[in-house]
């Protein structure tokens, strides 16, 4: 037996409200933009509550979710990008961030120079060097490594094999590290390797 419209809405909204801050939080780090960010919220608020009447685990809504705004946010990216599948990684498969920090050495006089280097980047940073990674590079290593999301809860999230999901955080990091570093010298917020004798 169904519940009443009224009953239903406010159960909803109920099971909603201590989740709104983590999906516009998850929204904004995927999108980058906080007008788009708040479009993918409320695609997922809609969506979410028309699939709502057939939620067994409304205890614990906070994996079935995060699928639906990460569904909303690749159906928003096709219709404004279109399939945009793979992208060349030979550059990243051999860079090491941590390799590059210690041959270019940024802060010569420092005894913790991959700290120095990490402590760059505030969250606005962060999010500008995660919206350069390929979208679904950028949501597994979002999920992982911002939300401490397991590769299977993430499989199960972006209803990706379990495979794929360990491939594109392998490469997605390698992806970070690079952007991590261009971000840093294109900013100068390090001295320009070139310009360094």
């Amino acid at each position: 037996m169904s519940q009443p419209p009224s009953t239903a809405a406010a159960e909803f909204e109920g099971m909603i409200k201590p989740h709104l801050d983590y999906l516009y939080g998850l929204a904004l780090r995927l999108s980058g933009n906080r007008s788009e960010a708040e479009d993918v919220v409320q695609d997922a608020l809609v969506k979410a509550f028309r699939a709502f009447p057939d939620l067994r685990n409304r205890e614990r809504p906070g994996l079935w979710l995060t699928r639906v705004l990460t569904s909303c946010y690749y159906d928003r990216l096709r219709t404004k990008l279109g399939e945009r599948e793979v992208v060349s990684l030979d550059d990243e498969a051999h860079f090491d961030l941590f390799d590059k920090i210690v041959e270019e050495d940024p802060f010569p006089y420092s005894d913790r120079v991959h700290l120095d280097f990490i402590a760059l980047f505030n969250d606005a940073r962060i999010i500008e060097v995660l919206g350069a990674l390929h979208p679904k590079y950028r949501v597994a290593v979002i999920l992982a490594y911002v939300y401490g999301y397991t590769a299977r809860e993430i499989s199960t999230i972006t209803r990706a094999p379990l495979g794929t999901v360990l491939a594109r955080l392998s490469r997605g990091r390698k992806q970070l590290e690079r952007e991590l570093w261009e971000y840093a010298v294109r900013q100068r917020l390090i001295p320009h390797p070139e310009v360094r004798a």
